[in-house]
């Protein structure tokens, strides 16, 4: 059991600075978090691209220096047969303080793979991935510790 509280504790530092993003997670849910640049100067020949909401590039800059990132996340996908949003969705549901490798694995994909397929970022706020992981190891250190301040 002690073993168990120090984890927590533990997990709980990592998740603190996330917490104040699960209002805007959860209210831009089902919303595209980014938009194609159609700002003035742009040809009908020029390369669109996306601009991201300021709130979502300052998540996925917190969530990149963070230590639940898992490099290693495709490896949970296959291990979990993780294929598409609504496997994802169920195994976060299901997740307990066991299977914090799977909701770091997750997460990861959605962070460090926006950095070279840049809609995984919006589909991770979109598709409630983000809001979903954040509130599940919220709920999963509040079932073992006293519940957390999100403000």
């Amino acid at each position: 059991m002690e073993y168990l509280q120090q984890l927590m504790a533990e997990n709980k530092q990592l998740l603190a600075p996330f917490l104040k993003y699960l209002p805007w997670l959860q209210s831009s849910a089902g919303h595209s978090a980014s938009r194609l640049y159609q700002g003035e100067g742009i040809s009908e020949y020029s390369v669109s691209f996306p601009v991201y909401d300021g709130t979502l590039m300052n998540f996925v800059r917190e969530a990149s220096a963070s230590p639940l990132m898992d490099r290693n996340y495709p490896y949970i996908y296959t291990r979990n047969r993780i294929k598409t949003h609504d496997d994802e969705r169920k195994a976060i549901a299901a997740a307990t303080w066991k299977d914090w490798d799977v909701l770091k694995g997750i997460f990861s994909k959605y962070v460090l793979g926006g950095r070279t397929k840049s809609v995984l970022w919006s589909e991770g706020v979109q598709e409630q991935i983000f809001y979903l992981v954040i509130k599940k190891m919220k709920e999963i250190i509040e079932y073992w510790d006293r519940p957390i301040d999100c403000r």
